[in-house]
């Protein structure tokens, strides 16, 4: 195969050779990703929002820039997430009483109806995922890819928590 094909059929490319473990994750991630945008677009939502709903489901209504940091996204790409998930009638942002600077975020009843069909989809991708693993497999699968997030917490500064209520350190 010459450098000039217009698609390169390696599995593994020559540069990520050092990275296998890596590459692995990188490709089940985003088959899984492809996986969850195909069942959640039946409830009509698109891949990443249902994390967004998540944290809300979980925390409560919490400030916007806090989210924001609880998600480990960019400003513009949790604005953008926000504003569909606003039209569509899932969340509602307003002004923060304790600071009407701040925009507090909180699901509506429309939003918190959707938490039955993620767990679903979220229950469906497990089942599809870790088909053909056994108990002690799956279990194992579970510990080692929390060690790898362990390892990559400090890296990505990433929270991965609920924030703090507003008005709290």
């Amino acid at each position: 195969m010459s450098g000039t094909d217009p698609v390169c059929t390696e599995a593994v490319t020559s540069a990520a050779h050092g990275g296998p473990v890596g590459v692995a994750l990188a490709r089940v991630a985003r088959l899984h990703r492809i996986a969850a945008g195909r069942r959640l677009r039946e409830l009509g939502l698109y891949p990443g929002q249902e994390m967004m709903m998540m944290r809300l489901w979980n925390c409560g209504p919490v400030r916007q820039s806090e989210l924001i940091r609880s998600l480990g996204l960019d400003a513009s790409t949790v604005t953008k997430m926000l504003q569909r998930l606003e039209q569509c009638g899932h969340v509602r942002r307003g002004p923060d009483p304790a600071d009407r600077r701040a925009v507090l975020v909180e699901a509506t009843d429309e939003g918190r109806s959707l938490r039955e069909g993620v767990e679903g989809v979220w229950s469906d991708l497990e089942r599809l995922s870790l088909g053909g693993l056994s108990p002690d497999d799956r279990a194992e699968l579970a510990r080692l890819l929390g060690l790898v997030a362990e390892n990559l917490h400090e890296e990505t500064d990433e929270a991965g928590d609920c924030p703090p209520p507003p008005g709290v350190c």
